[in-house]
Order: C-alpha cells, then structure tokens, then sequence
C-alpha cells in the first residue's frame, strides 16, 4: 500500500513510465535475439553495444561534472577520483558490463528471449540472496517475513529448474510469417540446460554489480559518471575479447540490417532511456515500484517473440516464468512486511525520549533503505 500511495503521489506518470520500462526490456529481448539468429557475433555485440553507449552517456557526464564543479563551494566540494577509484571502477566494468554481459548474450543465443524474460525476475530474489552471503541481510524464520523471503528463494529455484529440464507442449507462433524471419535454429537439451544455468549466472553476477554499486556510490556519488566510466571501460575490454575470439574483421561490418536495429535499440533505449526512466521512476515511487512491474516484460516477451520472430513457446518456460515471478513477489512481500514490523514500534517510543533505541532503529532503516534500493 505504500508503494502505491508513493505513485498515486506523482499521478499517473509514474505507472505509463512503468510500463515504459517493461516494453523497452521486451524490445532489448527480441532484437538482440533476432540479431543473433541472423549470424551477428555475440562478443562483438556486447562491443558495439558498449561502445555506443559510452557515446551518449560519456559527454553527458562530462558535462553535468563540469556543471557540479562550477556550483560547488568549499562548503561542498566536488568529488574526485583517485587512482584507487579508476582501478575499482575498471574491476566492476569487467564484473558488471563485460562478463555479465557476454554470458547473457550467450546464453540468449543458446535459449529464447521468454526464458531470458523470465530469468530477469529472478534478480531480486539473487540480490538477496547475496546479501544474505554478505551479512547485509537476514531470515527470521519464526517471522512471516522471513518465511516469505524463503519461499521466495525456493520459488526462484523451482523455477529454474523447470526452465531447464521440462519443455512440456508447445504453444504455436501466433505469426506464419514472422517480421524478423529466420532459419530456425533448433537446440539440443544440453545446449538449452547450459544457456539456462548460463543466464542464471548472468544474473548472479549482475546482482552482484548492483550490491557493489552500494558502496561505490557512497564514496563517489557522482552515479552519471561513475556509469558512464563502467561503460567506457567495459566497451575497451569487450573489445579486447571480440578480438580474441572474431579476428575476422569482415564480421565486424554493420549493414542496413537488423545487427545496426539491434545495437543502435540496446544502446539508445536500452541502456540510455532505460537508466534515465529507471532513476526517474525510483525517485518518484522508490525503487520497489520499479521491480514490482517485471513480470509485465515477462508477458509482453511471450507475445513479442512468438509475433516477430515465430518462437515456440513451450508450457515449461512459461509455467519456469510464473514460478519466478511468484518468487520475485514473495521476496517483495517478506521485505514490505520486515519494514512494517520494524517502523511500527518506533512511534511509543520516541515520545519516552529513548535516545539510544531511535538511534538504532534509524540506522536498521537506513540498512533496509540500501537493501531495498538494490532490489
């Protein structure tokens, strides 16, 4: 109910940008998987992907340091970067951008977008997860929440695998003749269970990207430049390993074709767009508004892929997809009713004067904030 009245506050933008946010993650599934049945190169992709990317976000970093430099006084200098920071940055650019990245192209080639959809709404559940690995997180289990957050992690689970190991009846493409037409590439069971695990493990490591940013962001809380600085670095190692594994430079060409559709989307929209609505709609509704309208790309991607590209969607991803979502939201659930447990005492006591337990309460807050920005 929170949530909800937090986007009643901003009217209806808030939930048209919501929805927004889903149909340009759809789009991402789709073209990228259209670009690789066409034969594109995945790693070089990531390259391309990367590299227009930091040509739209880079200058405009530069620009807003140049204007936070010119309005900051000594009262509230400008933040700098050390070499120590150049180094960190570089680290979670190879972690966040070039291994998460090729993995899950990767592993888009090897499955569907449905699957890849569906494998998205596993993220918070992961977050969590290593946050619980990292002490930044706890199960009560003789509490409602913390039974939610656990049966979220074994919905999370079960979902991944009857993804992997159960197709079950196919539902027919609902076009003859899909927009982005293709040879159909058929995959062994062994090819499919790998791309599966290896989405998973996109995931996984993207989760992780996202927990990093946590500190990262508290000693350098510049997030435009500290972005665009991941892109540019993870745009230079991609290219290191697009080499390594394409040296046929022919390959690298861009046509007219659906390869430059698919850069030209997952840089501009993609990843542009995407970070600015994301950051508009978290500040306007909290950062759970956001998660909580996953599911919608989920179901957009079913239709999406089966119109313009003639997947066939089989029982077993979709019934994987609806686990994974029931996992997302009872992860959700188990949080919202942590919180609630947590900020309803506060109110007796802060009339007593108890100086030591507010202050204590403030800081558990303030974790659960953090957590919550994450997810």
């Amino acid at each position: 109910m929170a949530v909800v009245a937090m986007a009643d506050g901003g009217g209806k933008k808030p939930y048209v940008v919501a929805v927004a946010i889903q149909v340009i993650n759809t789009g991402t599934f789709v073209v990228s998987k259209a670009a690789f049945d066409s034969g594109m190169n995945t790693y070089i992709f990531v390259f391309y992907r990367l590299a227009a990317a930091t040509a739209v976000l880079l200058p405009i970093a530069v620009i807003d340091c140049a204007c936070r430099r010119s309005r900051s006084t000594t009262s509230t200098p400008a933040h700098t970067m050390s070499c120590r920071l150049i180094f960190k940055l570089f680290i979670y650019a190879l972690l966040g951008n070039t291994f998460t990245l090729n993995v899950y192209h990767a592993s888009l080639k090897q499955t569907s977008p449905t699957v890849a959809s569906a494998a998205t709404n596993s993220m918070p559940v992961v977050t969590f997860l290593l946050a619980l690995v990292l002490r930044m997180e706890t199960i009560k289990f003789q509490r409602p929440s913390g039974l939610g957050k656990l049966a979220g992690v074994a919905l999370c689970l079960a979902g991944v695998l009857v993804i992997a190991f159960y197709a079950g009846p196919s539902i027919r493409p609902l076009a003859h003749h899909p927009v982005f037409a293709q040879k159909t590439q058929n995959v062994g069971n062994g090819v499919w269970i790998r791309g599966t695990f290896l989405l998973i493990l996109s995931c996984t490591t993207w989760s992780l990207w996202i927990t990093l940013q946590v500190p990262l962001l508290k000693e350098y809380p510049n997030k435009l430049m500290a972005t665009a600085l991941q892109c540019m670095f993870g745009a230079l190692q991609s290219f290191v390993v697009a080499v390594v594994v394409e040296r046929d430079f022919t390959k690298w060409k861009l046509g007219l074709d659906i390869g430059l559709l698919a850069v030209l989307y997952s840089a501009f929209l993609g990843t542009g767009a995407l970070m600015y609505l994301q950051a508009w709609c978290a500040e306007m509704s909290g950062p759970v508004f956001v998660v909580m309208w996953s599911p919608l790309a989920f179901v957009f991607t079913i239709f999406s892929s089966s119109f313009f590209l003639g997947e066939v969607v089989h029982l077993g991803s979709i019934l994987g997809g609806i686990l994974l979502v029931g996992g997302l939201y009872s992860v959700l659930w188990g949080k919202s009713n942590e919180r609630k447990n947590m900020i309803l005492p506060v109110m007796p006591e802060k009339s007593q004067g108890q100086g030591d337990g507010d202050g204590a309460t403030t800081q558990e807050k303030h974790r659960e904030t953090n957590l919550t920005s994450q997810v």
